[in-house]
């Protein structure tokens, strides 16, 4: 069995996120993809999230309507800061040995894997895919030590460009622009009902 895993802080999940998902489990025919929220991840710590609470509801909203995405809690039920080996690992455990495990970033976030926290374990622990980004698409630019260890173990997916993200959806919030059509819109009811990113 192949699982994709897509962490992030998801502050808010939108479109992007949904649509990469997708695609990679269509193009790499995953059996199904898991949606990790970030309890701490240790590259913002100095932003202020969400409360895990509702960055969870909204991702259970934002999925509810494709059987094969599942929400995983594995970085929110123990403490942090949250490192992707370390998530890896205990998804590892939790699957059996004998689950292909798909780890999902952007190719920008890959472009730095170098600095991430034991990179060679982690392309031991699972294949990492790189999903396109305009002017990231070339992984000669990835550190040498990085580069060996991933020996074939990193795939890249091109997705459709979609023009949003967490940030500028948080923005539009707070400056009273619209948000519709760039996110589920059972997660736009919920930022609003719980005046999120005012």
């Amino acid at each position: 069995m192949k699982i994709g895993v897509l962490g992030g802080s998801f502050d808010p999940i939108h479109y992007g996120h949904l649509l990469a998902a997708e695609e990679v489990r269509f193009r790499l025919q995953l059996s199904e993809v898991l949606f990790v929220p970030a309890g701490q991840p240790p590259h913002k710590l100095t932003r202020t999230l969400s409360p895990i609470g509702h960055r969870l509801t909204m991702v259970r909203l934002a999925i509810a309507s494709n059987p094969r995405f599942r929400l995983s809690r594995v970085d929110v039920d123990r403490p942090g800061p949250h490192y992707s080996v370390d998530t890896v690992a205990l998804l590892r455990q939790q699957l059996g040995p004998d689950v292909e495990i798909y780890f999902v970033v952007g190719l920008d976030s890959l472009m730095e894997i170098g600095t991430w926290r034991e990179p060679e374990r982690l392309m031991r622990e699972c294949r990492v895919v790189g999903v396109s980004r305009p002017g990231y698409e070339d992984l000669s630019k990835l550190a040498p030590e990085v580069s060996r260890a991933a020996a074939g173990n990193i795939v890249t997916v091109p997705i459709p460009e979609v023009g949003t993200s967490s940030s500028n959806l948080r923005e539009r919030v707070r400056n009273s622009a619209p948000i519709k059509y760039q996110l589920p819109e059972a997660v736009e009811e919920y930022i609003f009902q719980h005046g999120l990113y005012r």
